[in-house]
């Protein structure tokens, strides 16, 4: 009963399986819970957050999966990734768990979906490439379309030069209003920046994810008290992220998930 229970509701909780066992005549302790979950392969974890996704973002998520799936790497190591992050001052949120069994993280019934950007201290821009790091700032205002092409004006292409990417290198971004809009779309052309054509609702396509974790670690280890020394200290350790390290960063990213996704969606 106790694996029928969690296997259909992970997030069931040991006091509410000893509550159920109770109601059934049966007394058993948490600690007898968790040794026979753990004898058929579950464990406790704390829950993915994952991006909320609609029929049409499953559908464009396929797509790009489809047409990216047998890109050869050092395609995917020309590419510029970028995205915005917020870093909050006092320590990660709160996390949930469930009762799941090992790589199943991804499932559906493991996870918390999620939408960006949910409020937060401080945002910052950033972005980096198979190579390393590129440039990372803060952004102190509500950021609109002008405001992101200036960033992207003052830092992406240092940072594609500081990088020494080859030529022809291709920029990612992902869909907010701000990044498709008719202007930034056609400040993109002038300046002949290709441009990688994006699914919506995918943030954890992109490894870029995997190194604002990192940072978020870094950062934590440090507990900053305040917003100046929060800031202060992002640029510090996203400054001493090795180029070496990013091979780890990267090379779980985009590949993995778009097989992911065409297995998880039944292709």
């Amino acid at each position: 009963m106790i694996t029928r229970t969690v296997s259909k509701s992970p997030r069931t909780t040991r006091g509410d399986l000893v509550n159920d066992l109770q109601r059934a005549g049966t007394k058993v302790t948490k600690a007898t819970i968790s040794n026979t979950l753990r004898r058929q392969g579950l464990k406790s974890c704390s829950v993915r957050r994952v991006p909320l996704l609609k029929p049409v973002h499953v559908q464009a998520r396929l797509k790009f999966a489809r047409e990216h799936l047998d890109d050869p790497e050092e395609d995917w190591e020309n590419v510029i990734w970028s995205d915005e992050t917020k870093i909050e001052p006092f320590g990660k949120n709160s996390t949930r768990r469930v009762w799941r069994r090992k790589n199943a993280e991804l499932h559906p019934k493991n996870t918390i979906p999620t939408v960006k950007h949910g409020g937060g201290n401080i945002m910052l821009w950033g972005c980096f490439s198979a190579k390393g790091p590129g440039r990372l700032i803060r952004v102190k205002e509500r950021m609109n379309g002008a405001m992101y092409r200036e960033i992207l004006n003052d830092n992406l292409l240092p940072s594609a030069r500081a990088l020494k990417i080859k030529r022809g290198w291709v920029f990612q971004h992902d869909n907010d209003p701000k990044h498709t809009a008719r202007a930034t779309k056609e400040w993109l052309r002038k300046k002949h920046f290709k441009v990688l054509e994006w699914p919506s609702q995918s943030p954890d396509l992109n490894p870029i994810e995997n190194l604002w974790r990192e940072l978020k670690v870094r950062v934590a280890q440090r507990q900053p008290q305040n917003i100046t020394a929060l800031e202060e200290i992002c640029m510090e350790e996203w400054a001493k992220i090795p180029a070496t390290h990013l091979p780890e960063v990267f090379h779980p990213g985009v590949r993995l998930l778009v097989i992911f996704d065409l297995v998880s969606f039944g292709y």
